[in-house]
């Protein structure tokens, strides 16, 4: 059985796993999935064909999977599906998708800190942590254990790498590659990323190897082509250098150099 508040509000055709705990004030919509043991602290929204994992904890004033921002909504059935063991911090705000049939998508095991936005169509993996304010523009791609600064603001259709860092403050308006921190405004590569890899168990064969493709990429002054073409003869085919390189080539707005 859920324990729910008697102040909370949740459509009868909404679903609620076992074992959740809803908090006072919460009120949940029609279309609304909830796995289990989720925990809903207080006073939080969750509308729209939204579709929450198991051990999601959220706290108070989140407001989840209402109608986009988007100038361009022009109705239809928008979702936002999200994995498991996430953290939503008070007042996060995550918005579904803008044209009918299209899904935000959240992974698992995410710390999504207060105030962070989360806008339309955004993807992101897993283990990710967004510190305070942090802002996604619609269509923004986040993979797995990056690290996105307090009061930082990435443009729309931008992407963050794997085990990317984005300085606080900075201003995101080019893709950040994989293994790397950026800063700036706007926001620069500056180096790789050592202490995350670290962490997240990179060996020290690749931490060198993408030490070597960041000064190839970013302070030789060679073209992106011409550069990426020198990585890939130089440097051994470690999974680390191929993502690093598959991310670069499939750039749409320029890496942020």
């Amino acid at each position: 059985m859920s324990a729910v508040h008697p102040s909370a509000i949740i459509h009868p055709k909404a679903t609620i796993g076992a074992h959740c705990e809803i908090g006072p004030y919460c009120v949940i919509g029609e279309h609304v999935t909830l796995g289990s043991e989720c925990r809903l602290h207080s006073h939080v929204v969750i509308g729209g064909h939204t579709k929450l994992g198991k051990a999601n904890e959220i706290f108070p004033f989140a407001s989840i999977g209402l109608k986009t921002q988007d100038l361009k909504w022009n109705g239809g059935v928008t979702g936002t599906q999200i994995g498991d063991g996430n953290t939503f911090r008070e007042y996060v705000t995550v918005h579904s998708a803008t044209r009918d049939g299209e899904v935000t998508r959240i992974g698992s095991r995410n710390h999504i800190l207060a105030y962070c936005h989360i806008a339309h169509n955004c993807t992101l993996g897993d283990r990710i942590i967004m510190s305070n304010v942090a802002t996604l523009a619609g269509h923004v791609v986040v993979e797995d254990f990056a690290v996105i600064g307090g009061l930082a603001a990435v443009h729309q259709f931008c992407r963050i790498g794997k085990m990317a860092m984005i300085g606080g403050c900075s201003k995101v308006v080019q893709d950040i590659p994989p293994f790397m921190m950026a800063d700036g405004n706007p926001a620069k590569t500056r180096t790789i990323n050592k202490t995350g890899m670290e962490r997240n168990g990179v060996s020290e064969a690749a931490q060198r190897a993408l030490r070597t493709a960041y000064k190839i990429l970013f302070r030789e002054g060679l073209t992106i082509s011409n550069a990426i073409t020198k990585v890939e003869k130089k440097l051994p085919p470690l999974p680390e250098v191929k993502h690093l390189v598959r991310f670069v080539r499939a750039s749409e707005r320029g890496i942020g150099k």
